[in-house]
């Protein structure tokens, strides 16, 4: 394992996004405050989701995870796209790196600012409620593995787009409808027989769920098997960005 060049990898990546940190950090945070303005003071005297818990304090959670797994997206699908449109690629292929240490070095800062996010949400909404923490490891372990997850999949994004319009569709048409048909902002047994069916195939559920869980103590499914679900895609989308690396997908010519 080549540790020097990793970490270096990852701190050119940490940089990048910290440099305009009001576009990367601060503009998800004033996002989700306008939703939580917006749904919050119009539904919240209207809708119990669990007996004894707000409907503020039900969203919060899932906005906070939408706003980590979204922008842990958008680093490594913008970071990898722009170095190939730049060129500036070369620059990291030339280096003994292996793919195993590309992706972990891109996957890391994904992860990292999908926290910060995550971090600026929850300071920022403490403001409208004061969540409860029931089980931060599940924090933790939810938070990590969609981040990653999403870097993951930003990755395999920007190795097949040749335009920005690629990677908007990609966001706009695959993360996007998959992120808000997740349950963000309600309970997935509240909707009809056949869009409740077809959410238990997102993951992305499972990854609100699992994350909303470890605030609030209430889910929808076993935690056990969130886990599992969650775990088995990353590990499958994964070994997909690996062998694209590997092979050099259309960034080896």
């Amino acid at each position: 394992m080549n540790w020097y060049g990793l970490y270096t990898l990852f701190g050119k990546e940490v940089w990048r996004f910290m440099k305009v940190g009001t576009q990367t950090i601060l503009a998800p945070v004033v996002t989700v405050l306008l939703y939580l303005l917006v749904f919050a003071s119009v539904l919240e005297e209207h809708i119990e989701i669990y007996e004894g818990i707000s409907y503020t304090t039900f969203l919060i959670p899932g906005l906070m995870m939408m706003s980590i797994i979204q922008n842990a997206f958008a680093n490594s699908s913008s970071s990898l796209f722009q170095s190939k449109m730049t060129g500036s690629i070369t620059f990291m292929l030339l280096p003994p790196l292996s793919s195993w240490e590309f992706y972990l070095a891109f996957i890391a800062a994904a992860v990292l600012r999908g926290l910060l996010v995550g971090l600026g949400v929850w300071i920022a909404t403490l403001w409208f409620v004061v969540l409860p923490i029931y089980s931060f490891s599940a924090l933790l372990v939810f938070s990590v593995l969609g981040s990653a997850l999403l870097g993951t999949l930003g990755l395999i994004a920007s190795l097949w787009a040749d335009k920005w319009d690629h990677i908007s569709a990609f966001q706009n048409f695959i993360i996007l409808p998959l992120t808000f048909l997740s349950g963000v902002f309600y309970r997935i047994d509240t909707l009809p027989d056949f869009w409740q069916k077809t959410s238990y195939y997102n993951p992305f559920f499972y990854m609100i769920d699992g994350f909303r869980y470890g605030f609030l103590g209430v889910s929808e499914i076993d935690m056990s098997i969130s886990l599992v679900i969650v775990s088995v895609f990353l590990v499958t989308v994964s070994a997909s960005c690996l062998w694209l690396l590997h092979i050099g997908y259309k960034i080896r010519y």
